[in-house]
């Protein structure tokens, strides 16, 4: 496949605000920076049809391309799911929320199911961890709703959008629109494969469905016995693209992890050397967070909440519903060293 030329994209000042690089660190179909001119003409297709039926938010350039990569330019398809997402939107009130949005009991449920972002990979994408192994809904649903949590998750999707994947690209010197995953199934056995996996999908369903295009690379460690030989099968019926983004390790995989994380940057618990003072999972340490990078999100303005971005759920996307396909095979508690099915 010949490379893609690359050429300046066509802005709509009307949508395209942009204060931060947005041209893809290397040649890719479809990316900013990279566009045919029949690409060009189909973003222009799908922002009129929208404008048609009076969508006027969230139309700028790079989102209606991730919009058009994930239904591979199919612009009516495109569309379709566009719709789709702007009808949860409203119906779950998430523009309202988001600006003031509060999750006091995010730090209880940590106990159960700790979820954040912990600075970056060597592309400059943000980290972001998932560990599994002590998830228990029953408790949890003591602590706070299904509602509210699939509210956070939203929101902290949000948060990725704006201001963690910008800071990020201002830093880098270049457009990052891609989080690095880290899904640790660590002590996910047989008795707690269904409950972890049916919300994880659960969840996985809103990252697919609204927030398409943000898998970067997923790493699924500590993969238990049986997750790896369901992989080599499913992964014959996925996009090659898709396949490619994920890699499947057993209780060996802090070499290759490694190898895309730097040890600075990786908790030491999975053997890197980071140890913050108030716990890597607390920290929520990145470029976002640093003032030379970091700007306030556009949602803020649109509220009088303050831009603190504490981390929480986000990211996985297409891929992490690719794997928990796999991960809904029964498969006992034990670890195989070295178990691995790497994409």
């Amino acid at each position: 496949m010949a490379t893609p030329e690359k050429r300046e994209m066509e802005l709509e000042p009307k949508y395209d605000d942009y204060d931060y690089p947005i041209t893809a660190p290397e040649p890719r179909d479809g990316h900013p920076g990279y566009l045919t001119e029949q690409q060009q003409a189909q973003v222009h297709q799908l922002r009129l049809m929208l404008e048609a039926q009076g969508f006027k938010e969230r139309l700028d350039t790079l989102t209606l391309l991730r919009f058009l990569r994930a239904r591979k330019f199919d612009v009516n398809l495109s569309f379709q799911m566009f719709v789709d997402c702007e009808k949860w939107r409203k119906d779950t009130k998430l523009d309202e929320e988001l600006p003031n949005w509060e999750y006091p009991e995010k730090k209880a449920l940590f106990q159960y199911y700790p979820q954040y972002y912990h600075k970056t990979d060597k592309d400059g994408r943000p980290v972001y961890i998932e560990q599994l192994g002590s998830i228990d809904l029953t408790a949890m649903y003591k602590i706070t709703t299904a509602e509210r949590m699939l509210t956070n998750l939203a929101v902290e999707y949000e948060r990725v959008s704006d201001p963690r994947l910008p800071a990020c690209s201002r830093k880098a010197g270049h457009l990052l629109e891609t989080c690095c995953t880290i899904m640790d199934l660590k002590g996910v056995g047989l008795t707690k494969a269904p409950q972890v996996y049916g919300y994880v999908r659960q969840a996985s369903a809103m990252s697919q469905n609204y927030y398409p295009e943000r898998l970067g690379r997923l790493y699924v460690i500590n993969a238990p016995w049986g997750f790896s030989t369901v992989w080599s099968m499913i992964k014959g019926w996925l996009d090659p693209v898709t396949v490619q983004k994920i890699h499947i390790l057993g209780s060996g995989y802090q070499k290759e992890l490694l190898a895309q994380v730097p040890p600075e940057n990786l908790p030491k618990e999975f053997g890197g050397t980071c140890a913050c003072a108030e716990g890597c999972e607390n920290s929520d340490a990145g470029p976002w967070h640093d003032e030379q990078w970091a700007r306030e999100p556009k949602w803020a303005k649109k509220g009088d909440a303050s831009t603190t971005i504490q981390g929480a759920p986000s990211e996985v996307q297409e891929g992490k519903a690719a794997a928990e396909g796999a991960a809904a095979a029964p498969a006992p508690a034990e670890d195989v060293a070295g178990a691995k099915a790497t994409a």
